[in-house]
């Protein structure tokens, strides 16, 4: 048995295995997943040495994590839209400008005076410690879930500032070369001008072809993942090879280049990719944690706590404070903006590289890059991982929980089960291309959409983290069908819901579709838009019944019998909606609420 574990096959499943425990145990606990995937490769590395990745990978241990940083990066940048600049674009150029500028200074006298580092080499880590990343930020916006403006800036800094960040740092790293070796300043200024053009020449170029490739058909539809997979990889390696440092910019203006051209349907390449950048982000973080040298961690000393502490509390806050000057955040969201800015991948690769390179070449100081940049990494992941949730609580600027409805329709069926579901405090949003159901709506004091839910103006406008499901009410059969199939992967399948169609009524079996595959039936096969329009329109009303002990769900349903009568959802005492749904209908106990679509009651015979 001991051989399993220490053969390669098996070492390479196992740390599979293990990040894969991590998200699990990062969603059940909702803590960012990157502090389990950090905790499990110290204790798999430096702890325990059961994993050593310089043995397991050899020379491909460096290719493959800059590999995997080119794929997060590309998947990073293809959400990158334009349009979202409007409000956000000073100050995101402003944070990855002058203020990544004064953030790398300060961050570099802290090294010099806390651990004795040289100058040049001190700048060095200042540059390398500027870039924040796509592989912290995006798990900790998930947990934290700040307010949108926060988001979108924290996004963009992040995407944007890694490519930046480790061009900034090739420039001081060949400085502090040329400073070693007696090199002159033109050198410097032409490698790091050739690397720019590289990246955005190759980048943009790049993401322009596969673009016309995608919207001209040239690749067919189940090539496409595999396609944008293989030109991030040559992208990132060409750019790579005739320009040092450039692939990370080329991938990312080719990410940009795709998400903001017209006419071309990425979703799933991008679905594609962000399953990748988990497992990627996973694997790495604790092949990278893996790594550290506990003794030169050690021979820091207490230095490096100072350095993280000034990073944390001066570094940062300064920066954000200079950058958003004259902007329109509030100061509650500059604060936590302030407090949001932890270390990953970029940071731990950059270095590792740049540090093997001067100490082939005698620099003094050079073998303290990794160590103390593994020391910002932790303390930024740990400290910012465990207190944004409960400071950006503070501040109040933090979304609610998603536990909206997003409702396709603002007709009549749309707006009673609106207003029913608004009733039982759930917030809803009904979306239309119809002015007459949205003015009507409106009347209800019911919030809504103008306009095709599936467009791109609704991409950017509605804000989605605010919506756990999506129903269908559409009195079209196929605008339900189409929201559906768009919504399941941002909902879930058991999260997207829609009406019966009249096919499906009439039991045409070449006709029907298969719900597992589309999403779940409201109110049963037989239910259909027309028949609740036809109780609506005889009056029928939504009426709230809570069961009891003495009065449960059998004699709720003995009282309706003889009415037509539609049960809509329940509501448990936690305030968990439950839809009647054809697959599996709720079993509502005391306590619970029941919603229903019901006709008037009927006069006995006899009365007046």
């Amino acid at each position: 048995m001991d051989d399993f574990f220490t053969a390669p096959a098996s070492l390479l499943a196992t740390v599979v295995a293990l990040a894969a425990a991590a998200q699990w145990l990062a969603f059940k606990t909702r803590l960012p997943a990157i502090l389990y995937l950090l905790l499990i490769g110290l204790a798999a590395g430096p702890l325990t040495g059961w994993l050593e990745p310089d043995a397991l990978l050899g020379p491909l241990l460096l290719p493959v994590v800059s590999l995997a940083v080119a794929v997060i990066l590309f998947e990073g940048a293809l959400t990158l839209h334009f349009a979202e600049l409007r409000d956000i674009g000073p100050v995101v150029r402003n944070l990855v400008g002058p203020g990544a500028l004064l953030n790398g200074l300060v961050t570099a006298a802290a090294a010099h005076v806390f651990v004795g580092l040289a100058w040049p080499v001190s700048l060095l880590f200042g540059a390398l410690m500027i870039v924040t990343g796509p592989t912290v930020i995006m798990p900790m916006l998930r947990t934290v879930r700040p307010t949108p403006a926060v988001a979108r800036v924290l996004r963009w800094e992040g995407i944007v500032i890694d490519p930046l960040g480790a061009l900034f740092a090739l420039l001081v790293f060949e400085w502090l070369l040329a400073q070693h070796s007696g090199g002159a300043w033109l050198r410097v200024a032409g490698t790091f001008l050739q690397s720019v053009a590289a990246g955005a020449g190759f980048g943009l170029a790049a993401g322009l072809l596969l673009g016309q490739a995608l919207r001209r058909g040239w690749i067919p539809e189940f090539l496409h993942n595999f396609a944008a997979l293989a030109a991030v990889v040559l992208v990132f390696t060409l750019a790579d090879h005739f320009a040092h440092e450039s692939g990370l910019l080329a991938v990312t203006v080719m990410g940009m280049a795709l998400a903001n051209m017209p006419d071309i349907y990425l979703r799933p390449i991008l679905e594609f990719k962000e399953q990748l950048t988990v497992m990627l982000v996973s694997f790495l973080f604790i092949v990278l944690a893996a790594r550290v040298d506990l003794g030169a961690l050690r021979a820091l000393g207490w230095g490096a706590l100072g350095v993280l502490l000034a990073m944390q509390f001066l570094a940062r806050p300064l920066k954000v404070f200079v950058s958003t000057i004259g902007s329109s955040l509030s100061w509650r969201e500059r604060v936590l903006l302030a407090w949001i800015g932890p270390r990953g991948i970029v940071a731990a690769a950059v270095s590792a590289v740049f540090a093997i390179a001067l100490q082939e070449q005698g620099v003094a100081g050079a073998e303290a890059l990794v160590p103390l940049a593994f020391v910002v990494i932790i303390g930024t992941v740990l400290v910012q991982g465990l207190t944004a949730r409960p400071f950006a609580r503070l501040l109040g600027v933090t979304r609610p929980e998603p536990g909206g409805a997003l409702i396709v329709g603002a007709n009549p069926v749309a707006r009673t089960i609106g207003a029913a579901l608004k009733q039982a405090g759930v917030p809803v949003v009904l979306a239309d291309g119809y002015w007459e159901n949205i003015r009507a709506a409106r009347e209800q004091g019911l919030s809504v959409y103008y306009g095709n839910v599936l467009s791109e103006h609704a991409a950017l406008q509605l804000d989605l983290a605010a919506f756990d499901s999506l129903l269908g009410l559409s009195h079209y059969d196929e605008r339900n069908l189409a929201a559906v199939l768009h919504f399941r992967d941002v909902f879930g399948r058991d999260k997207v819901y829609l009406l019966a169609t009249r096919d499906e009524r009439r039991g045409r079996a070449v006709q029907r579709f298969t719900p597992r595959e589309v999403g779940r039936i409201l109110f049963g096969e037989d239910v259909t838009y027309g028949v609740l329009a036809g109780l609506i329109a005889r009056g029928a009303v939504v009426k709230k019944t809570r069961l009891t002990e003495a009065f449960d769900f059998s004699d709720w349903r003995a009282h309706y019998e003889g009415r037509q009568t539609v049960a809509l959802f329940a509501q448990d005492p936690a305030g968990r909606l439950h839809w009647f749904c054809a697959d599996k209908p709720p079993a509502p106990a005391a306590g619970w609420t029941v919603f229903a679509l019901s006709e008037a009651e009927r006069p006995e015979a006899g009365t007046a």
